[in-house]
Order: C-alpha cells, then sequence, then structure tokens
C-alpha cells in the first residue's frame, strides 16, 4: 500500500525535475530521469527496511527514507550550473557543474545499490531498474568525463563510503537515508575539493572566501571526528578530558586548519580575516547590526528557559515560538544579500563552524558549559532530533546559506544573474525564512483543511506562496541588482512547486526546500 504522503512527495519532485529538463535537456537529463525512476522504487525498499529494522546502521524513525527527492538536487545543481556557466562562456565552472552532476548521480545509486543488496528477497524488479539506471549513468560519464574528472567522481564516492561507515555508526538516528546522501556526500565533495586546491595552489581558481569556506567545513568536521573516536576510549565529562579538549581544539586550529589556509590562500589567515570584516564602514554596521540579533536570540533562549523553571518541568517551545529564530535569521540575511553579500558569506562560513563547534561541547558535555548547553536547548527539541545530536538550528543555517554560498558569481556578469537566476542567493530566505515559517505559524493556528496523508494544511501553504510572492516584490523595491525581465510565471511555479514539497516531504525541510528552490531559480 503506498503512503499517500509519499507518493505526492514523489509526484512534486518529478514535476520538477520534468520541468528543469523542459528548459535544459541535455544528455544528462536521460541520466537524472532514469535516476528519479530508480530511486522512487528504490526508496520503498528502504522504508521497508527501516520499518522492519533491516538497515544495517540506525536512522530517524519518524520519516521515511527520502531518498527520491535528495538523490536529485546534487545533479540537478549540477546541470542548471553547467547550463548557466556555459551561457557565460566560463569553461572550467563548466565542466565543474558536469563533475558535481556526476557525483551526485553516482553516489545516489550506490546507495540505492545497497539498499536494494540487503533486501530480502531480492527485489527482481527494482534490480533491473538499477541496472539500466547505472548504464546509463556509466555510458553517460564515459563519453562526457575526462581521466582526471572521472578519478575525480571516484575520489568523491570513497570519501562517502568512509564518512558513512564511521559517521553513521557512531550518530544513530540522527539522518534518514536521504539527510545522510545530501550532508555526507557534501561533506565528501567539499573535502576532495580541498585537498585538490591544496595540492594545485597555483592553479588554483577562485578568491580567498572560497577557500576559506572549504576550510572551515573540512575543519571542524576533521575535529568533531577526531574527538568523537578519543571519547569512545576516556570519559568526556570530566575536567581532565574538558581541558585536553580544548587544547587539543587549540593545537589543531592553529598548527593544522591555520597552516591550511595559509597554504591556500597564500596569506595570514587572520590578517585577512580582519582586514576583510572591517574593511568598509558598511561592514562595521551590518556586524553591529547581526551582534544585536544574535543577543537578541540568546535573549529568547534565556526567556523560555525561565519559563520552564517556574512552570511545569515538561514544558517544550511552541511551534511559534521555535519559528522567532527563522524572523531573527531573516533579519540577518536580507541586509546581508543586499549591502555585502561577500560579507554575509564570510559571516556565514564561521557562524556555522561555531555552531558545530558548541555542539561538539554539548554532545561531549565539555566543562564548563557543556550540561548549561545541554538544558538550554532541550527546551527546543522536536521530532526531527532523536539522535544524540541536535542539528535543526545548524540546519537552518545552511539552509539560508547554500544558495549564497553555491551562487555562481563567476558565471554572473556582473555579480547577477538575470531573470529568475537573481533571486537565487535569496532562495533560503523565501523558502525557509518566508515559506515555511508562515505556512507553519498560520497553519498551526487558523489551517483546517489538511493536505492527504499530512499534518499540513492547505491553507497554510497558501498563505506561504502567498507571503513568498509579497516578499519578491519587495526585493524587487529594495534590491537594485535584481531584474526580473518577465520571468514571473517561471517564479510563481517555482514558489508553489516548493511549497507543495514542504507540505509533503517528511525530511529536513530547511535543507531540502531552497536547494530545490535555487535549482528551479537557476534553470
Amino acid at each position: 500500500m503506498l503512503n499517500k504522503a509519499v507518493l505526492a512527495e514523489a509526484l512534486v519532485v518529478f514535476a520538477i525535475v520534468l520541468l528543469v529538463h523542459a528548459v535544459v535537456w541535455d544528455r544528462f537529463s536521460w541520466c537524472v530521469v532514469a535516476l528519479a525512476v530508480q530511486a522512487f522504487y528504490v526508496q520503498f525498499k528502504w522504508d521497508r527496511l527501516l520499518q522492519l529494522g533491516g538497515a544495517v546502521f540506525q536512522f530517524r524513525t519518524t520519516a521515511n527514507s527520502g531518498l527520491l527527492p535528495a538523490s536529485m538536487v546534487t545533479p540537478l545543481l549540477g546541470i542548471v550550473m553547467k547550463e548557466r556557466c556555459k551561457a557565460a562562456g566560463i569553461v572550467y565552472f563548466e565542466r565543474f557543474g558536469i563533475v558535481v552532476a556526476s557525483t551526485g548521480m553516482l553516489v545516489a545509486l550506490f546507495l540505492s545499490v545497497i539498499a536494494v543488496g540487503i533486501t530480502k528477497p531480492v527485489p527482481t524488479n527494482t534490480c533491473i531498474l538499477t541496472g539500466v539506471a547505472g548504464s546509463v549513468i556509466i555510458y553517460t560519464m564515459k563519453h562526457s568525463l575526462t581521466v582526471s574528472e572521472v578519478i575525480e567522481v571516484l575520489e568523491v564516492l570513497l570519501i562517502f563510503i568512509y564518512l558513512s561507515m564511521i559517521l553513521l555508526y557512531l550518530l544513530p538516528r540522527c539522518f534518514t537515508p536521504g539527510e545522510a546522501l545530501l550532508v555526507l556526500g557534501a561533506v565528501s565533495f567539499v573535502l576532495n575539493q580541498l585537498i585538490k586546491r591544496s595540492l594545485n595552489v597555483v592553479e588554483g581558481r577562485g578568491d580567498p572566501i572560497d577557500f576559506f569556506l572549504l576550510v572551515a567545513v573540512v575543519g571542524i568536521v576533521l575535529l568533531g571526528l577526531f574527538f568523537t573516536v578519543l571519547f569512545l576510549f576516556l570519559d568526556s565529562g570530566t575536567w581532565i578530558s574538558s581541558l585536553f579538549f580544548h587544547m587539543m581544539t587549540a593545537v589543531l586550529g592553529l598548527g593544522v586548519v591555520m597552516p591550511w589556509l595559509y597554504r591556500v590562500i597564500q596569506r595570514n589567515p587572520l590578517f585577512w580575516l580582519l582586514q576583510f570584516l572591517f574593511q568598509t564602514q558598511t561592514r562595521v554596521y551590518l556586524l553591529l547590526y547581526w551582534t544585536c540579533l544574535a543577543a537578541s536570540a540568546c535573549g529568547v533562549v534565556f526567556y523560555q528557559n525561565a519559563k520552564r523553571s517556574s512552570g511545569s518541568k515538561k514544558h517544550q517551545a511552541s511551534t511559534i515560538t521555535r519559528k522567532y529564530f527563522h524572523f531573527i535569521v531573516v533579519a540577518t540575511y536580507v541586509p546581508g544579500l543586499v549591502f555585502d553579500r561577500q560579507l554575509l558569506h564570510v559571516a556565514a562560513a564561521l557562524c556555522l563552524a561555531v555552531f558545530i563547534f558548541l555542539e561538539y561541547i554539548r554532545y561531549f558535555r565539555i566543562k564548563p558549559f557543556g550540561q548549561t548547553l545541554r538544558q538550554l536547548l532541550s527546551l527546543f527539541l522536536d521530532e526531527r532530533d532523536s539522535g544524540p545530536l541536535i542539528l535543526t538550528h545548524i540546519y537552518l543555517l545552511l539552509g539560508m546559506s547554500l544558495p549564497v554560498w553555491l551562487f555562481p558569481r563567476s558565471c554572473a556578469p556582473k555579480g547577477a544573474l538575470s531573470g529568475a537566476g537573481a533571486l537565487v542567493p535569496y532562495s533560503g530566505v523565501l523558502a525557509v525564512g518566508v515559506g515555511d515559517t508562515i505556512a507553519s505559524v498560520f497553519g498551526s493556528t487558523m489551517g483546517e483543511i489538511k493536505w492527504p496523508g499530512t499534518k499540513k494544511t492547505f491553507e497554510g501553504t497558501m498563505t506561504a506562496i502567498f507571503a513568498q510572492v509579497i516578499a519578491v516584490a519587495l526585493i524587487l523595491i529594495f534590491d537594485s541588482s535584481v531584474n526580473l525581465n518577465s520571468s514571473y510565471a517561471w517564479i510563481l511555479a517555482s514558489i508553489s512547486l516548493v511549497s507543495l514539497l514542504e507540505a509533503y516531504t517528511t525530511q529536513i525541510d530547511n535543507l531540502l526546500l531552497p536547494l530545490y528552490l535555487q535549482i528551479m531559480f537557476m534553470a
């Protein structure tokens, strides 16, 4: 019996895939369509494994596997990036887009093969579909990639396999298979890119801003892996372990991360960062403004915990209370997008590193703040935080930041794409900051008509679409670099489809929705 919500989610994803390829049809389109069809079938195998407890690792149990929507993100993103850079005549990034698409397809296919392999009895029809999709993808890669690009794709796949075995074992119930595909696939690709660029500094392309993001992400992930393995043998809650944690963080940061960053940007990282942050008066004002917003967010956390301590211990933050942080993040990102996107790019990378580092302190109970963070953040847990890690606030930051980080600046004349592409950096603001927030608030307070198979409401979805259209109009007024060139019908269709996806998906919408909206805008 097919789940109505899963089937509706699949229909929305197929609609997005077909719309994108109606605009950018090429040889890779056959691969993505074949991958989508087989991922649809394999997704039900994964769901059955999760229900019966037959999966190799422990995945998040409050959602379906999410294999289909997750499998489409990276291939579609690579294809639309390739087309944009091809139109701009930037051959290097056109080839980069092909590598991204090929990597996404191969990693998704690998995850599908794993599901088919551990399903008993072996599903014959699904095996045939997986074999056909794999043949199409490998044949296309053979005729599209150079030898060095094939090696690069295989390197990412190898890193993904090792990361998956380590992190899914150490962090049970933190991900669904689809979320693991997105998060670990992205980390694997970033790690491979950083290694590649570190070995070819002279030939490296890009500015220090891009390298700063790569080193920050890889450095903080490697730091977490190191301490996770270490604290398997030590009690992390003692003062001696806490002192060792802080000391080794300083040693690894100053002895590994900083020299690594110095090698790739060819200048002192600290001096460069200070000079960059305080380069103009506008940046100083933005930093002061963001500091005030961060203080207000901390104030909300302390106030809600004070209410809990004075009332019932079972008190949990309501949906509307959690959406306060969405409003604060929108107020943070919009001025950065309008006045200084480079500063926002670097500040978001710094903030991500800080968030993950604080999660390490909470998870390992590092003194003196570990237990305090556990008590403060436990108030804001929901069903998606069923594992040992609290990731929803990190996913919120990623959802807002990924459109900024993945914006193809080199392929955009004068720093902005034309038509709907001009809204690409605003994808996170629209999908998560406005759409998801308004849908949640209005749906939970005034919604009555529920979408089949879900708790989401028709009123919430319609209000979210209307709010995003209003937000686009405001962006046109306040950001002079945005020129939509009469692509209003495509923008409305993109917003509507992503809002429908929000209504039906059980995956982390903070991460998934901005990526799909970015893909639609870039197409």
